[in-house]
């Protein structure tokens, strides 16, 4: 693909929204436009250990993922080829056989936790997004989630918030805020703050289409 993909990152803390920032870029954009790629979903395969085992993985830690595989898939995009990301079972903490396949699109949107975290990744993006949330109200969000969507008692979800999520977030999620080229306060609510970054992404595509329009 001669004409540049413009390359999206949205990362935050847990429950920060950024997801509900993710899905109103699509919206406002243009889902047809965007090809989405959760960071979530390259979760490292850990069927392979003990129940003890996995219990101890730390899943707020940068090692936790496959990112590598992720910038493999990122940069196939950016090249104009289709990809097939894993899909990750939260409630079994596997990968499913299945995966999803994505096509190529002028925009790549990346979204998750630690993705400002990784220089790799950082690399890779033209616009880096950073959802900030009070760690109350994020607190809450992830507590609900997993026990609604994930099978969890509060118990051990207050467990690892306290003794992985807290403190990963701090020493890895926080300081990636410096990275970010724009910081979004509020969350998914913070409507005039979306707005701008979908306009300046409407922008960046015309542009593009322009620059491709021309090379033809």
């Amino acid at each position: 693909m001669s004409e540049r993909v413009v390359t999206i990152a949205v990362a935050g803390g847990t429950g920060s929204g950024k997801t509900t920032v993710s899905n109103a870029i699509l919206e406002r954009v243009g889902s047809h436009n965007i090809a989405y790629i959760p960071h979530d979903a390259y979760y490292k395969e850990i069927g392979h250990l003990s129940p003890e085992e996995r219990a101890k993985v730390n899943f707020d830690h940068p090692d936790s993922l496959d990112t590598p595989l992720m910038i493999e898939h990122i940069k196939a995009l950016q090249y104009g080829l289709p990809v097939e990301i894993p899909l990750y079972d939260f409630t079994t903490d596997r990968r499913q056989p299945q995966t999803q396949h994505i096509d190529p699109q002028p925009i790549i949107l990346v979204e998750g936790i630690l993705i400002l975290a990784e220089k790799a990744l950082r690399d890779l993006f033209d616009v880096k997004i950073f959802v900030d949330t009070d760690a109350d109200l994020r607190f809450i969000r992830r507590l609900q989630r997993d026990i609604t969507q994930r099978g969890r008692s509060a118990e051990s979800v207050i467990d690892q918030y306290l003794s992985t999520v807290r403190p990963m977030h701090l020493q890895f999620v926080e300081p990636s805020k410096r990275h970010a080229d724009v910081i979004i306060p509020q969350g998914g609510f913070n409507f005039v703050a979306i707005d701008m970054v979908a306009d300046r992404i409407r922008s960046l595509l015309q542009t593009r289409e322009k620059q491709t329009a021309g090379g033809d």
